[in-house]
């Protein structure tokens, strides 16, 4: 009778730091397979492999597509790629994104828990904002175990506390004491009410993640309700949906947004739309300023006029920078400001290791 044997991991800032402390402590006849989900840029190569065997003796790498699922070995995502667990085999999709990441930590829970149901423990670490709320929710659904690393233990604790808001956590640990109770689960018998083995030949037919549907796949699916939003990657109409009591978002493409999440991802949109606004007045300001100088020795009148515009585009310019300019940190730090800024530095460290 296997154990919980599908441990699925979703961490961000502040998660590397944590899973190698965590993997450090895994004895390396651990009955279970690990597939781990850290938010990435896709603009940088990962190293967190090699960062992680070293303080392993189970294999880790990159997980490579549609290969089977073995015990004893860590599957980490790759940039840029959501990781999916299958029965009996994991793969990599390159779907919408979540949360305003690829990979998300909620598709990998989600496509665990509906393959393995009851086997399956998520785990919560580090990280920021609220992807794998949701999809620790559909562990809990299909009756597995959820753990959290205690908010006061984690480096950024804004996906620890809005686990533990929504969902009925099993267990809220300090990252020492993570390990040793997924070694206790892993031997943990688990009665699989009417499941079939591991093997490929007898695969579940489970309905394919939202992140796997092709084109006419989403044109057919229900949305929820039109939210009057626009979505930030794609600029499409958002929908909303309230799942499981936790207020969501998403477009006709797949994006899916927390409310959390949405907030962050409005906030990069309208800064970037801010600075294009800038820049666009002060071409005008530029193109205006030329004309004048060409007008002026000929139509003075003209060279007036487009030296007003020249200045009113260039004083709307400075409103709108002077805008962006009131979010930037006061000279005289806080103490918890400055607290805050001392784990950013410290996360920065680490994420330098990713880097080419």
């Amino acid at each position: 009778m296997p154990g919980h044997d599908i441990i699925v991991v979703g961490a961000s800032a502040g998660g590397v730091e944590a899973l190698t402390k965590l993997v450090a402590t895994l004895p390396e006849n651990l009955p279970a397979a690990i597939f781990i989900v850290i938010h990435i840029s896709r603009h940088f190569k990962s190293f967190l492999p090699n960062i992680l065997s070293r303080k392993t003796s189970l294999p880790v790498a990159h997980a490579t597509g549609s290969e089977e699922l073995v015990q004893g070995r860590i599957y980490v995502a790759p940039p840029d790629y959501h990781l999916l667990v299958k029965r009996g085999y994991v793969r990599l999709v390159y779907g919408p994104k979540e949360n305003g990441s690829r990979p998300a930590v909620d598709p990998l829970f989600r496509t665990a828990a509906k393959a393995y149901g009851r086997r399956v423990v998520g785990v919560v670490l580090s990280g920021t904002l609220d992807d794998g709320t949701l999809g620790l929710m559909e562990v809990k659904s299909f009756g597995g175990v959820a753990i959290v690393q205690d908010p006061n233990d984690a480096l950024f604790s804004g996906m620890s506390k809005s686990a533990i808001k929504h969902v009925d956590v099993d267990h809220i640990l300090p990252l020492s004491s993570i390990a040793s109770t997924l070694v206790s689960l892993a031997h943990e018998p688990v009665t699989e009410e009417g499941a079939k083995n591991m093997s490929s030949e007898n695969e579940i037919e489970i309905e394919p993640d939202i992140v796997e549907l092709n084109g006419a796949a989403m044109r057919e699916r229900e949305f929820g309700k039109p939210a009057s939003l626009a979505c930030p990657d794609c600029g499409g109409m958002l929908y909303s949906l309230n799942d499981k009591g936790l207020l969501k978002y998403r477009c006709r493409v797949g994006h899916a947004w927390s409310a959390g999440s949405l907030v962050a991802g409005q906030s990069e949109t309208q800064e970037q739309a801010l600075w294009t606004a800038i820049r666009s007045l002060e071409e005008r300001g530029e193109l205006m300023s030329q004309m004048a100088a060409n007008a002026r020795d000929n139509r003075p009148i003209s060279a007036k006029r487009f030296e007003a515009q020249a200045q009113e585009a260039r004083q709307r310019a400075e409103i709108i920078r002077q805008a962006l300019f009131q979010g930037q940190l006061p000279t005289k730090q806080t103490s918890n400001s400055a607290s805050q800024v001392s784990k950013e530095s410290r996360e920065s460290e680490l994420t330098t290791l990713n880097r080419p």
